[in-house]
């Protein structure tokens, strides 16, 4: 019973991180092609116009908008129970990458509510305010500098999240070695990459899929029955001791 209970509770670990993991990325991609429906940076004033003054395209912005913090929480539910299971193997500490994995998945999630807050200024006002809309002008700033936290900041941000946790999880032996590869190249590319286009966002929510099935793959139980009991060192006897008898009469 005291073998089973530790088992029990890392696959029960191993399970929570790899949900979290699936409801971020359904959810980060939902907000993504809500978010799309709004004009981008290169459209004309008069397609700015148009957009907000419609009211169609607003408010799936602003469903969009509301999606991105339910998006938000459930990575950071990820990080700490993605964080908590890789502590909980045995393997070497480094303080490092422990911290660059926390500070990380923060600085992304803060980046995304900013930009996406600044993308969905204007739809919010169209929404729920009665007061005349700033000029395109005003709304294509709003999402240049949304954009420019997203892309710039948030995007590197989740390159840098790739890279800690890939580290730990091969420091534990938790990632098979094409994972691990296929992680670092998609976090080079995330840290150099210069594009704006929305589909760059979805690599990040890919490789959380692909983590998130090995660590169901983990969660598994290795044997249809009971857990095996470890290996236990048999405790040294006592050297016996011989007491002559005394045979005279």
């Amino acid at each position: 019973m005291l073998v089973e209970e530790p088992a029990r509770e890392h696959r029960a670990g191993a399970r929570m991180s790899a949900l979290s993991g699936f409801a971020f990325a359904v959810l980060l991609v939902v907000a993504l092609v809500l978010f799309r429906q709004g004009p981008g940076l290169g459209m004309p004033d008069s397609t700015y116009a148009r957009f907000y003054a419609d009211g169609h395209g607003s408010v799936l912005v602003t469903a969009g908008l509301y999606v991105v913090p339910f998006a938000g929480i459930t990575f950071l539910w990820h990080v700490s129970a993605t964080r908590t299971l890789i502590d909980e193997l045995p393997g070497p500490r480094s303080e490092v990458p422990r911290w660059l994995q926390v500070t990380s998945g923060v600085v992304f999630v803060c980046m995304m509510f900013a930009g996406s807050a600044a993308v969905g200024a204007v739809a919010l006002l169209t929404v729920f305010s009665s007061t005349p809309l700033p000029p395109p002008d005003v709304a294509r700033a709003l999402s240049s500098a949304g954009y420019g936290l997203v892309f710039v900041f948030g995007v590197r941000a989740a390159g840098m999240y790739m890279i800690a946790t890939t580290r730990l999880a091969r420091t534990r032996e938790l990632l098979p070695r094409w994972l691990a590869g296929v992680s670092y190249l998609a976090a080079t590319f995330l840290l150099v990459s210069t594009t704006f286009h929305p589909a760059i966002l979805l690599v990040f929510p890919g490789w959380v899929v692909l983590l998130s099935v090995v660590l169901l793959l983990e969660a598994r139980p290795t044997t249809p029955g009971p857990l095996p009991r470890p290996h236990t060192v048999p405790t040294p006897r006592a050297p016996e001791v011989h007491h002559d008898h005394d045979d005279r009469a």
